[in-house]
């Protein structure tokens, strides 16, 4: 079966957003562990909009880390920022136990690489990153400017085709991008294989992020988990802090899940979990593994994950310590199959 995963650079406009957001959320972490925050950010031609709604006693200039933050991913240029963040409804304030909104989650796990993630998108985020590397440590490549992207076709172990769209510089010509990125990004990943390779098949992309596209946060869901191959939940968790149901839950998943491919009870699993407003424990658990001696294939594995795991989400803050400042840090190359991360570590 073919697939076809992509990731993004920094500079992508929706993953602008989201590292603004998931700023936000690391500094009233910083200043206040149990804040509650569903913030959203939206970019448009020289313009950001931030908005949503805040439970905490924290303060701070929510434009000026805003603005500092695009300006560190590579944008030199001014850009007005709007905020209008509100407390919650009274109603949503007398939630003290249990979630918020009703959210389906999905956790996966696969040993087809040692990040226990789908190969293909082990490949794009890498290239993805790598595109960043470049712009930001290799003078050659002073011309890149921050929006990119790469998509990735793979066939079983074998690259089938790969696109990459870098944004330039003016002053130099698109052939000389395609030639720079050919050898220095492409043909190093992917030696003497005949691949189907495009790089900015479009021809010059010179006007790029906000100034060419709209953007906006919590979009590149597929970007942040397993590529669209597999089941990814209902929401975005970006903007959300980590007692919300949709962040903890979907790191938790995907904590168990791989949990359950490291003990070596299947070679991949898929975790589903739904939670309802008001209620702090599931209403529905279901994991389903894939080993070869089982009828089919599949193998249910819900009783052992029902029994090890409390997927309530004040219980899954403190076993993963997600009170940690770490979320910008998750707004770009996925948040899955990064050992930096608490949720991608062996239980004991």
């Amino acid at each position: 079966m073919l697939k076809t995963v992509e990731s993004v650079t920094e500079g992508q406009p929706d993953k602008v957003c989201d590292q603004i957001a998931e700023a936000i959320i690391d500094e009233y972490i910083r200043r206040d562990h149990r804040a509650r925050v569903d913030i959203h950010v939206f970019g448009s031609h020289g313009m950001l909009m931030i908005g949503g709604e805040v439970n905490s006693n924290a303060d701070f200039d929510i434009g000026t880390l805003a603005k500092k933050v695009y300006q560190e991913i590579g944008y030199p240029d001014d850009i007005e920022v709007f905020v209008n963040i509100e407390a919650p409804s009274d109603e949503m304030k007398q939630v003290k136990t249990g979630v918020l909104d009703t959210v389906v989650i999905n956790g996966y796990a696969t040993n087809e690489t040692r990040e226990r993630m789908p190969r293909a998108v082990v490949f794009a985020h890498t290239l993805a990153r790598r595109l960043d590397d470049l712009r930001k440590t290799d003078p050659k490549f002073s011309w890149m400017k921050p929006d990119g992207k790469v998509q990735i076709s793979m066939q079983g172990d074998r690259v089938q085709a790969i696109t990459v769209l870098a944004s330039h510089h003016v002053s130099i010509d698109v052939r000389d991008v395609k030639t720079a990125l050919l050898d220095r990004l492409v043909m190093p990943a992917i030696g003497e294989e005949a691949v189907q390779i495009f790089i900015n098949p479009i021809g010059s992309f010179t006007v790029a992020g906000f100034r060419a596209d709209s953007g906006a946060s919590g979009r590149k869901i597929c970007v942040d988990t397993y590529g669209g191959l597999v089941p990814h939940g209902d929401k975005s968790f970006v903007g959300k802090d980590p007692f919300r149901a949709e962040r903890a839950g979907a790191y938790f998943a995907r904590f168990v899940a791989r949990d359950l491919v490291d003990q070596g009870l299947t070679t991949s699993a898929l975790v589903n979990v739904v939670y309802t407003m008001g209620k702090a424990e599931p209403i529905y658990i279901e994991a389903i593994g894939n080993r070869q001696e089982a009828i089919g294939g599949r193998v249910d594995l819900t009783q052992i994950v029902k029994q090890k795991f409390d997927f309530r989400p004040e219980a899954i803050v403190e076993r993963l310590e997600l009170f940690n400042p770490i979320y910008q840090r998750t707004a770009v190359y996925g948040c899955f199959g990064r050992e930096e991360f608490p949720w991608e570590k062996k239980t004991v």
